[in-house]
């Protein structure tokens, strides 16, 4: 007993999966309420503001944690039933969603470009926190700053807190090093790895080297903005819009530093590993659901498919009718033309085939004998169709009546006649030809299953090998047709002088003139072999550009046909051996990249609004180890890590090998690209590649790698350092914007 093998559906007899988890793509959060006010503001209780150029966290000194978070942000809102205009600012622009396509932030990359914009945020951070006063703030501040800033920013911030708010005293610091003094550091380096820029500082005994400290360009915003950039190139079609706070949590959540990336690259888009590691998040949209259509409709649809169907063939029965008119008013003209030239003179015959378009009496015969092996096929083309289903032959009374016995409408009518039972013989002819070959290749199956049923050996032995020609005659012609898209290639050269060729002896007739355009131009000399052979017609396939989908469609049939014969019968021919098995999309790298370890349907609205991250969760995070991938002509963190440890620390005054020991000691990382999961790892992978073997090294990440810098700052504010470290307003305005005191928070002059 036979068993018929399906190949859509002997993929499937493979272990079953789970379903595969789907992540619903989270956007931006949308509070439910505006962002309280505490009551707790103490005057002069140092108020700790982190200013941050993606979140702002702002609280009093001294309490373990901020009390009001939010993004650095604001947009302005007109109330049209109030009549005045309202500035929203952090998570209050998310309520109206109106407002949110106005927002906008006061930074350009690390520096501050839109005063008014902070003045805004501080307004609301004061607010928040509690401060009563009307006007001045009666509370030290304490304000993080970018690492070195220009004198302008620095001034403008000085001058608004102290000419605007009123405060008392005002001090500045770095976050990372405040996230460094929270975790306890005295000695180390400091990596931090923030949302628009990674610095790394080296600190000794407590006191930070400026001078040493470096930066890459390259944050969390710019990781963000390469997967933005790089997920319309993978999904041009997409049918939702991803906004940039999906592309964002898109980051945070899913991508992770790889320990060794190229390694892992290499394996990534195996379909085991991409089981584990492929992740799937979907768009919100809304979902199309589509109604069955009762047993009318379908019957109703049905019947004016068909009805549309017998309309077109009748439209395409008329216009065949009418060319096979024109093409026989052209024969019958040129047929009286041939016998008029009889009775001229040479001197006119030449000057009628001139008149006509011809080179010579060959030319013309040659085109004569093309229309008329034309107008056998123009009559055999409606072949099959049923015009006599009462099988009685159609009459045609004209036929028989002398011409000079009818008028002008009557000769119409008889030609179109004499047309048409010459289209009816000539459908009665295919029909007995088509009856003839049906019964020929029921003997011919006949007999292939008795051969099959006798000697199966022999059978099988040569369906293989018709099947590796016809594979071989495939490879050999996508290899032809790969080599013909370089122009460089033989293959190219050798078709350009075939162009070059034909042009020059076809194009032209003998008399040097361009050859008449007619309907035909079949080669009726009996001496002409061209033709014979099918690969001669791969020379016009080639001028003409055309593609060879026909061709490989009807190999592609020849081979499955063969094959599914073979599998059926075949035990030692296996799915596997199959050319089916070639196109599975599971040795597809592009389906892998695209739609995961899973097949995919098209048409399914799911599938359509979803996307795959796979290579991109440890591309994005590796661009701070090998900027260039993303096109930033800066060194990567580790070699900029091992030309601060080796060279430019030891070459430092006052610093010593000891001091070297202690700041392998602590490798502190901090900043929201901190949280990749594996970023400790690779740091420590990549400090012992360049380190001597072993040197005592240790790797560590802060508790809380986005709150300890505000933490910092509020355990820092209440000590004496601190209050050593604060510039009074009363010196500000004696001595200028210029004058600083310096801390060991990175407030130091340069």
């Amino acid at each position: 007993m036979t068993v018929a093998v399906d190949f859509h559906t002997a993929a499937a007899a493979e272990d079953e999966l789970p379903p595969q988890r789907v992540y619903e793509m989270r956007d931006y959060y949308q509070p439910t309420e505006p962002e309280p006010f505490h009551n707790d503001w103490q005057k002069g209780v140092p108020i700790a503001i982190d200013l941050g150029r993606s979140m702002v966290r702002v609280g009093l000194a001294g309490k373990e944690d901020p009390s009001s978070i939010f993004p650095s942000i604001s947009a302005r809102y007109k109330d049209r039933k109030l009549r005045r205009s309202l500035n929203m600012v952090g998570n209050d622009v998310f309520l109206d969603t109106s407002v949110k396509s106005s927002l906008k932030t006061p930074f350009d990359g690390p520096m501050i470009t839109n005063w008014d914009s902070i003045e805004t945020l501080l307004d609301y951070s004061f607010l928040h926190v509690g401060v009563d006063s009307q006007n001045r703030v009666d509370s030290p501040v304490v304000m993080t700053e970018v690492i070195a800033p220009p004198f302008q920013q620095r001034f403008n911030l000085m001058q608004l807190l102290f000419e605007t708010y009123g405060v008392p005293k005002l001090a500045f610091g770095i976050d990372s090093l405040f996230s460094f003094y929270q975790n306890g550091g005295r000695s180390g380096l400091v990596v931090s790895a923030g949302h628009n820029a990674t610095n790394i500082i080296p600190v000794v005994r407590g006191d930070p080297l400026i001078s040493l400290a470096k930066r890459i360009d390259w944050g969390g915003q710019q990781g963000a903005d390469y997967l933005g950039a790089f997920l319309p190139l993978k999904y041009p079609y997409f049918p939702s819009k991803i906004n940039n706070f999906q592309i964002e949590n898109m980051v945070h959540d899913f991508c992770y530093v790889s320990t060794d990336y190229q390694e892992e690259l290499k394996h990534y888009l195996d379909l085991d590993n991409l089981e584990k590691k492929d992740v799937v998040l979907e768009a919100p949209f809304t979902e199309v659901v589509k109604t069955e259509k009762t047993e009318e409709e379908l019957r109703l649809e049905e019947a004016k498919k068909k009805e549309t169907i017998r309309k077109l063939q009748e439209q395409a029965r008329e216009r065949r009718l009418q060319k096979l008119i024109e093409k026989e008013n052209d024969f019958e003209y040129f047929n009286a033309l041939q016998e008029k030239m009889k009775s001229m003179t040479k001197k006119q015959v030449v000057e009628t085939l001139r008149e006509a378009g011809f080179d010579d009496q060959n030319d013309l015969n040659k085109y004569v004998s093309g229309l008329e092996k034309s107008l056998k096929k123009a009559r055999n083309q409606d072949v099959g169709e049923n015009d006599d289903d009462d099988g009685k032959p159609p009459s045609w009374t004209l036929l028989d009546v002398p011409d000079d016995q009818l008028d002008e409408e009557q000769l119409k009518e008889k030609r179109k006649q004499r047309l048409m039972k010459s289209n009816y013989e000539a459908r009665q002819r295919a029909r007995q030809e088509k009856e003839q070959a049906k019964k020929e290749a029921e003997e011919a199956t006949q007999r292939d299953t008795e051969w099959r049923e006798s000697d199966l050996s022999s059978w099988t032995s040569s369906r293989r090998s018709k099947l590796e020609a016809l594979k071989k005659k495939r490879k050999q012609r996508l290899r032809l047709k790969e080599e013909l898209t370089d122009r460089k290639s033989r293959a190219s050269q050798m078709r350009m002088k075939n162009i070059a060729s034909l042009a020059n002896d076809d194009s032209r007739g003998s008399s040097g003139k361009k050859r008449r355009a007619g309907n035909v131009t079949i080669d009726n000399d009996p001496n002409d072999t061209f033709g014979a052979n099918d690969d001669d017609w791969a020379i016009y396939r080639d001028i003409a550009q055309e593609s060879d989908n026909e061709i490989e469609d009807e190999e592609e049939r020849k081979i499955y046909e063969i094959e599914e014969e073979l599998l059926r019968y075949d035990p030692k021919f296996t799915i596997n051996d199959s050319l089916q098995r070639q196109f599975n999309w599971r040795n597809s790298t592009l389906h892998r990249f695209l739609r995961g370890p899973r097949d995919s349907d098209p048409d399914e609205q799911h599938q359509q609004h979803q996307i795959h991250l796979n290579i991109e969760r440890i591309r994005i995070p590796e661009v701070i180890f090998q900027p260039s991938i993303a096109g930033v002509d800066q060194c990567g963190l580790s070699e900029l890590c091992e030309q601060t440890v080796l060279r430019r620390l030891p070459a430092e005054p006052g610093f010593s090998g000891d001091d070297s020991k202690e700041v392998l000691k602590d490798i502190f990382l901090t900043g929201g690209q901190a949280l990749f999961k594996g970023f400790d790892e690779r740091m420590r992978i990549e400090f012992q590649s360049f380190l001597p073997v072993g040197t005592e090294l240790k790797v560590r990440t802060a508790e809380d790698p986005l709150l300890d810098a505000w933490r910092g700052m509020s355990k820092w504010a209440v000590t004496d350092d601190a209050r050593a470290s604060f510039i009074g307003k009363r010196e500000y305005e004696e001595m200028g914007p210029d004058y600083i005191k310096e801390n060991r928070m990175g407030c130091i002059r340069l």
